[in-house]
Formats: C-alpha cells, sequence, structure tokens
C-alpha cells in the first residue's frame, strides 16, 4: 500500500493508465485516488470506470494530495503550478510526467520546497508493460523514492537516472515504441512478401518480438549472446543478419535514437522548458 492519497492533475491516458495500475496492484482504494481534468468526459470516464474521485478544481486536489502527480502538457505546468502552490502540503511528495520540464523548474514555481520526482513513462505503460526512468530532486526522501517506485512500478518497469539523461530516455524509450512499430511492420512486410496471409504475418511478427523481449527480460541473457543461439551455421538466420548488416539497420537504429535524443534536447531549448 502507498499510504498516501494520490491526487492527479490532469486526466489523460497516462492518469489513466497509472489509476489502473493502482488500482490492480491493490496499493489504494479507489477512494484514495483524486483526479483533475477540464474535459468533463473525462472526469465522467474515470468516475464511472475506476470509481475514484474526480473534479476540476486543482487547489482541492493538490491541497488533499500526499502524492501530487503532475499530468498535464508542459506549456500549461507553470499556470497550474502558480494557482496550487499554496495549496501543496508540507508533507506532500510531487511527481511529474510533464515531458521536457525539469525539477528546478517546478521548485521555482513554488512557495516553498517540497520533494519532487520527474518521471518519464512510455505508451506500452497502458497496458502495464511500459519502463519508466524517474530522477530524483533535492530532498527526496527514501519513503519518497519508495512511494514514486511503486506508482509506476504498478504499470512496469523502473530504471532511476541522473535527471541529465532524461534526454537519453526520451530518445530510447519514449520514442522507441515508434521504432518498435517499424520494425514489426516491417517484418510482417517480409512474411507477405515470402508468401504469408497479411494477418498471419502480422500475428508472426507481433508475437516474436514479444516472446523475445520477454526471454531477454526472463533469461538475463545479453542480446547478442540469445542471436547467437537462433543463428545456426550456414543457416537461414545468419543470411538474413547479413542482410540486416548491408543494410546498416544496427547503425540506423542507433541512430535513431540519438536524433531524437537531440531533438528533445532542442524542443526543450525552444520551449524555454528545459
Amino acid at each position: 500500500m502507498l499510504n498516501r492519497r494520490v491526487s492527479f492533475i490532469g486526466g489523460g491516458s497516462m492518469t489513466e493508465a497509472l489509476v489502473a495500475g493502482l488500482l490492480k496492484a491493490s496499493l489504494l482504494p479507489p477512494d484514495l485516488i483524486h483526479a483533475t481534468d477540464i474535459r468533463p468526459d473525462r472526469r465522467t470516464h474515470l468516475a464511472q470506470r475506476y470509481g475514484v474521485a474526480v473534479g476540476d478544481d486543482n487547489r482541492s486536489a493538490a491541497r488533499q494530495a500526499g502524492l501530487l502527480v503532475l499530468s498535464v502538457e508542459p506549456q500549461v505546468l507553470d499556470e497550474v503550478l502558480s494557482r496550487i502552490g499554496e495549496s501543496i502540503g508540507h508533507d506532500a511528495l510531487i511527481v511529474s510526467v510533464a515531458a521536457g520540464y525539469p525539477i528546478a523548474r517546478v521548485r521555482a514555481n513554488l512557495p516553498r520546497p517540497v520533494p519532487i520526482v520527474r518521471a518519464m513513462p512510455n505508451t506500452p505503460s497502458s497496458v502495464g508493460e511500459g519502463v519508466t526512468a524517474l530522477a530524483m530532486g533535492p530532498g527526496v526522501q527514501p519513503a519518497d523514492r519508495e512511494a514514486a517506485r511503486a506508482l509506476f512500478e504498478s504499470i512496469g518497469l523502473v530504471v532511476e537516472v541522473e535527471e541529465r539523461l532524461m534526454d537519453a530516455v526520451t530518445g530510447l524509450s519514449g520514442s522507441g515504441p515508434a521504432y518498435i512499430c517499424l520494425l514489426v511492420e516491417a517484418l510482417a512486410d517480409g512474411g507477405v512478401r515470402a508468401g504469408l496471409p497479411r494477418p498471419t504475418a502480422q500475428l508472426l511478427a507481433t508475437q516474436t518480438v514479444l516472446g523475445t523481449a520477454r526471454l531477454l527480460i526472463e533469461g538475463g541473457v545479453h542480446p547478442a549472446m540469445l542471436k547467437d543461439q537462433v543463428a545456426s551455421p550456414a543457416g537461414t538466420t545468419i543470411a538474413g543478419l547479413q542482410k540486416l548488416e548491408e543494410g546498416r539497420v544496427r547503425a540506423a537504429f542507433i541512430a535513431a535514437v540519438e536524433t531524437a535524443a537531440r531533438r528533445s534536447r532542442e524542443l526543450g531549448d525552444e520551449s524555454g522548458v528545459s
């Protein structure tokens, strides 16, 4: 159990994923979860589907929270913080999932020091298979750290990084689901090219990616070791791998992560957020 009342400012898809995760993991009962949103349809959806308290009063939500999750677009977070700052309790923990919004800027918009954790979850969190990077701000105590980890472990895996590495996290796990979708689509296209019906090819490609990921996580082996186990001498796999190397696929993925990380830094600079 988290043993803290949790309030979400913003009732979008990430809030819904976290609410569902908290309830599924039995970390909190619905009556200790409160979510706000400016859209009545989102409030109605969250209340009806999950039985949590909802509203449009951010100050009230902040006042009640032992753990306050900032789940709004970074462009509006300055305004949100200016309005709720005085309402945040002295013992509260703030967790921000606003992309590109640094801990220092959250602190600068508050009237007094509050422990802050910055989080970068990714889209598979919506099905409980996400990975979230956490950066701990000044003053975060062990109990705060464990509460933040428990929150995001309810929707997947958690890693801790220095805040300066958040752009790299964005380039890898934040943008990574799109890279994997491109990979699955390409594998399915290859199956169709080889004669498989499209639905069969897509199922084979998708399950192959899912199963391989599970093997790597549960087996704890390096990807190169698993690759070598599959690639028998003079066999089909090594022939396919040769084509991938000729196409510089490995270099292309490395470049994609690096480029996305750089663009994340640029967007932060352009918006004045990071």
